[in-house]
């Protein structure tokens, strides 16, 4: 810079100055991200293997879509005991979930083609992403808030039966 001028450095100074000022973050206008809700898409009810009795009926969100699978309940920060999400497969075969980007804790119901439970994993810590596999078959899995799954309990040869709306565009 000592080829420049006095005048022509002061030039320089200011408008560095001044895009230094602009570039600082205004606290007041910081965009705070938008919470997702629960989208109800659908109703599940889950039945006693042995005798067809109604043990819970939830509201549910469905994961089918690549995208909506690969989200399932991720930033969430809060979730009713009647909600869940149903993950709907088109095939059967061993699964692993995970709880990255999760934040509240969960109870993961397997089941088989048949609708019928297969196995479970029962309070998944929330961010964790320790694999939580099916070890067994399976064509769903249903996320409920954790500690459901012994307060309804649920038991391998349970019954779930779900329907979703149908969405009008």
């Amino acid at each position: 810079m000592a080829f420049l001028n006095y005048s022509t450095k002061i030039g320089i100074i200011i408008v560095l100055f001044i895009t230094a000022i602009s570039c600082k973050e205004d606290k007041k206008t910081r965009v705070k991200p938008a919470e997702i809700t629960f989208q109800k898409e659908g109703e599940l009810s889950l039945y006693k293997g042995t005798n067809d009795s109604l043990i819970a009926k939830i509201d549910i969100e469905v994961a089918k879509s690549e995208y909506d699978i690969q989200t399932g309940l991720m930033y969430r920060n809060s979730m009713k005991e009647n909600q869940g999400m149903l993950f709907v497969f088109p095939e059967i075969t061993e699964r692993s979930f995970y709880m990255k980007n999760t934040r509240i804790p969960l109870d993961l119901v397997f089941l088989d083609h048949n609708k019928t439970i297969v196995s479970f994993q029962e309070n998944a810590k929330p961010l964790d992403e320790t694999s939580l596999p099916s070890n067994a078959m399976a064509q769903f899995v249903l996320e409920i808030n954790a500690g459901l799954s012994e307060k309804w309990q649920l038991e391998v040869g349970d019954k779930m039966d779900y329907f979703e709306y149908k969405i009008v565009e």
